[in-house]
């Protein structure tokens, strides 16, 4: 049976707020949201997608940041978004180091899967990623979801936008050309 909720899987870091250079991540308490990126996200709802963030943390396994800064900082990044009137469905994220070789480190399948295991009713079908990396680009292949890279001015798969903004006017297009023909 094929599920009914079309959904935006998004990246964080890049995609819907600043990131920064491994060392400088602890410090940081207060998420500096990209421009647009809040009413990228609240046009997306308009639009009747649901967002999930899925995110690599190999910051969390490599000792940059603890699980209890980065969980804070997250926090912070969804009451910003959820003021702005945006409303984010979960958050699927991977806190090992990148040596590891777990099976959630994007482009590994695991983040998706485990989103798949806790919505059966995602329909992949009407879904798309957004992400500003080829570790978003390839998870976006695997399940075959169309790609939006954030800033990714040449790819072999997807559509290379300036912002997660172009990306859902690029998603808004084809939802009205799908409905006029």
């Amino acid at each position: 049976m094929s599920g009914y909720r079309r959904i935006a899987f998004l990246d964080r870091d890049d995609t819907i707020s600043r990131d920064y250079a491994d060392s400088e991540w602890a410090g940081k308490r207060e998420p500096e949201l990209l421009t647009g990126a809040p009413e990228a996200m609240a046009r997306l709802q308009s639009l009747g997608y649901e967002m999930i963030i899925v995110t690599n943390q190999y910051i969390i396994g490599e000792g940059f940041i603890t699980l209890q800064e980065y969980t804070r900082f997250h926090q912070r990044l969804l009451e910003r978004l959820a003021a702005a009137g945006v409303t984010v469905l979960d958050t699927f994220f991977c806190p090992h180091g990148r040596s590891e070789g777990c099976g959630c480190c994007k482009p590994e399948p695991g983040l998706i899967l485990q989103a798949l295991a806790k919505y059966p009713d995602i329909d992949l079908s009407h879904s798309f990623m957004a992400g500003d990396s080829w570790r978003d680009r390839e998870l976006a292949r695997r399940f075959s979801l169309p790609f939006y890279g954030v800033n990714m001015h040449k790819s072999n798969y997807g559509h290379p936008v300036a912002s997660l903004w172009e990306a859902v006017e690029r998603v808004a297009r084809q939802q009205e050309a799908d409905h006029e023909s």
